[in-house]
């Protein structure tokens, strides 16, 4: 049985008079790893700010469970989204922070625990990043991935119910991409949380991606629901398709073509 995490309803996204994205009715479950996906320019990263208060709707809500988000008062939004921790494209570290200063700062704004103990903490999410040992180094004296991984332990710094993702394998090599990729599905499942991530990168969508929402540009709407495996062996729309295959291939009568040539 299924439990709605997130419910997205009826929600317009626009800057002023300039509609982003209309009509966006979805739903995210629990334990999911949801993907939000589409061409450029269709409102991507703007839906995940909608979806962490960091943008208004132009019209419709974000239900946290049966909370609205965009209903509540400052107070109550502040404490929906202490459920939430955000993973944003470049890491966004703190330069002149230690690892273990950058991901101690929320546990310091949000509580008030002592010194010792949110040391420990800070060294237990790096331990489950697979950065144990590094408490004391500057973003700058570790690689790209690693940063990402640091950036992944300050999200999870305050045992954050959802987790939003935006690119997180941007600029990252294959493989260090791929060890990304299983260190969330590993959070996922041992932790049980939700996590919604913006990505274009499809070894990623089909690799982890349990459930997915597809905005389409042209309509300024979104097209498609669902797994993405489903979607690329049941779709009929063309723009679904090409987007999940790379325009490698023309639209099969039966997509599962597709899959039996490029296993997944």
């Amino acid at each position: 049985m299924t439990t709605p995490c997130l419910t997205i309803k009826n929600m317009t996204m626009a800057y002023g008079r300039f509609i982003i994205q209309r009509d966006l009715d979805f739903t995210i479950n629990q334990g999911d790893i949801f993907i939000i996906m589409g061409g450029s320019g269709c409102g991507k990263s703007t839906l995940l700010m909608h979806l962490i208060g960091l943008q208004r709707p132009a019209k419709g809500d974000v239900f946290y469970g049966e909370e609205s988000l965009w209903q509540a008062d400052d107070q109550a939004r502040n404490r929906i989204l202490k459920r939430t921790g955000v993973l944003f494209q470049s890491g966004a570290l703190l330069s002149s922070m230690t690892l273990a200063e950058n991901i101690a700062l929320p546990i310091t704004e949000h509580t008030k625990l002592g010194a010792e103990r949110i040391r420990r903490i800070v060294s237990y999410k790096l331990a489950l990043v697979g950065l144990a040992g590094f408490e004391d180094y500057y973003p700058s004296e570790i690689s790209g991935g690693m940063q990402k991984r640091a950036g992944l332990a300050r999200a999870m710094a305050l045992d954050p119910e959802i987790l939003f993702f935006d690119e997180p394998s941007a600029g990252l090599d294959p493989i260090s991409a791929k060890l990304l990729d299983d260190l969330i599905l590993s959070l996922r499942d041992n932790l049980g949380a939700t996590v919604v991530m913006v990505t274009h990168e499809l070894a990623s969508i089909f690799a982890i991606g349990t459930n997915s929402v597809f905005l389409d540009p042209e309509t300024k709407t979104m097209i498609a629901s669902g797994a993405p495996k489903k979607l690329l062996a049941e779709s009929t729309d063309p723009k679904v398709i090409r987007f999940l295959t790379r325009g490698e291939t023309q639209i099969p009568e039966n997509n599962t073509h597709y899959l039996d040539r490029h296993p997944l």
